[in-house]
């Protein structure tokens, strides 16, 4: 056998063993949910994807047309949509990414107008909260786990009382240990916002997405630095890993 021929063989078996693994740390952590995206995702619908730089993932803010892939960066947030748009073509869906960097719960309500309302979405993703905790241990934030807590439920509430028939989509804000900026440090207050987060979720009666279990199942197979060099964004695997557990979340 040739090496060109060996080596392509390797890297096309190594490749399905990193597919077969995320699939596996997904369908352990994300239970199946009560409904099949097919009735989420309607004809003509329009999806929103918010949060901060891990749903930004260096996106064009120039030209934030709709389904354009500079306009999702190279996140969670792209691979999930080119799914969902690859699988449902008839249904014609509208799919966004309004996520900027280095945002907070607040900043999300700033600009909720625009990125948001002025979007009509029915159904609406939000990864937030790290930032809300993270910008504390530098001393340029002072938001507490009630602030992070009431301004997000202020937001979900302002939003469903414009667009009561919206999908929800909460997604847990995670971190992983051995990293480059997280260490234990993070445990304790990181677990206040997640369980506000899951509490929300469950008021508002949302889709949840358990980014902290799949990352911590995640974390059994590679290392920390495998899926997220610094603890917070993640990396090509932690992209896709992130997509295939929102994907399953919403019954896809």
């Amino acid at each position: 056998m040739s090496i060109s021929r060996r080596n392509f063989l390797y890297k096309s078996t190594a490749g399905a063993v990193a597919a077969a693994s995320i699939s596996g740390i997904v369908s352990s952590c994300v239970s199946e949910p009560k409904q099949k995206a097919a009735s989420i995702f309607a004809k003509g619908a329009t999806v929103l994807f918010q949060g901060d730089s891990i749903t930004d993932a260096g996106r064009d803010k120039q030209n934030e047309s709709p389904n354009r892939a500079w306009s999702f960066g190279n996140g969670y947030a792209l691979l999930a949509a080119s799914q969902l748009l690859n699988t449902y073509p008839a249904e014609q869906l509208s799919i966004y990414n309004r996520g900027i960097s280095g945002n907070k719960v607040f900043q999300l309500a700033e600009r909720w107008d625009k990125d948001c309302m002025e979007l009509k979405p029915d159904v609406l993703s939000i990864l937030i909260g790290v930032n809300d905790y993270w910008h504390t241990r530098n001393g340029n934030y002072d938001g507490t786990i009630d602030i992070y807590e009431n301004d997000y439920r202020a937001l979900l509430k302002r939003t469903q009382e414009a667009f009561p028939g919206v999908k929800l989509v909460l997604c847990e804000p995670f971190y992983v240990l051995k990293t480059s900026a997280v260490d234990e440090t993070w445990i304790e207050p990181m677990q206040q916002y997640q369980a506000a987060a899951k509490k929300i979720s469950d008021e508002f009666e949302t889709i949840w997405v358990p980014f902290q279990k799949v990352f911590d199942e995640a974390i059994k197979h590679a290392s920390g630095t495998y899926w997220t060099p610094d603890g917070v964004h993640p990396s090509m695997a932690g992209a896709e890993l992130m997509a295939a557990a929102w994907l399953k979340a919403v019954g896809e």
